[in-house]
């Protein structure tokens, strides 16, 4: 799809199209449209990631908890969204073994516990076999810097899920 085609969306169907570029938060393509005209696709996922970063504290930790767990119980149940599906299972959480799940189950409860909201990193980035030891090196980050970073892992799945979107080969910028 070209940036013209974007550009000439209307809100209803640009919020269809676009509305988990963020997890679970189409509130969040809602704010984009209305910053139509986009030069191209880095500048639509450039607008993304600015809006996230306009959100107060309690909005980007709301965005955060939209987000499923790792390897978590709404992948055993398959009522993962579409893209999230595709994302863990790509990294090849859906395969893991009873003890591994129980192991992820345990650091993601404790992540939920110490920062409010799910550990979120872009799985496709990723492996099954980084995901324990990456969550157990955020664990001991401060709150502040935590958040920062599960925002920045927001916008790199973002900015993956728009070039999907979009036809791309690459991650946008």
């Amino acid at each position: 799809m070209d940036i013209g085609t974007v550009n000439s969306m209307d809100f209803g169907e640009f919020v269809d199209v676009f509305g988990n570029v963020v997890e679970r938060c189409p509130v969040v393509a809602a704010a984009v449209w209305s910053q139509r005209p986009f030069r191209d696709a880095d500048d639509l996922a450039e607008h993304f990631s600015a809006f996230l970063d306009t959100l107060p504290v309690p909005g980007q930790e709301g965005v955060l908890r939209c987000h499923p767990d790792l390897a978590g119980s709404e992948l055993q149940r398959g009522t993962l969204s579409a893209e999230s599906q595709r994302e863990q299972s790509g990294a090849g959480l859906a395969r893991l073994g009873a003890g591994e799940r129980l192991r992820l189950a345990e650091l993601n409860a404790q992540y939920r516990a110490r920062f409010g909201f799910p550990f979120v990193l872009a799985a496709r980035r990723s492996d099954a076999a980084a995901v324990p030891g990456e969550l157990a090196r955020r664990l001991r980050c401060p709150p502040e810097q935590e958040l920062r970073t599960a925002l920045g892992e927001v916008k790199k799945i973002g900015r993956l899920r728009l070039a999907d979107l979009l036809g791309r080969d690459r991650a946008l910028r």
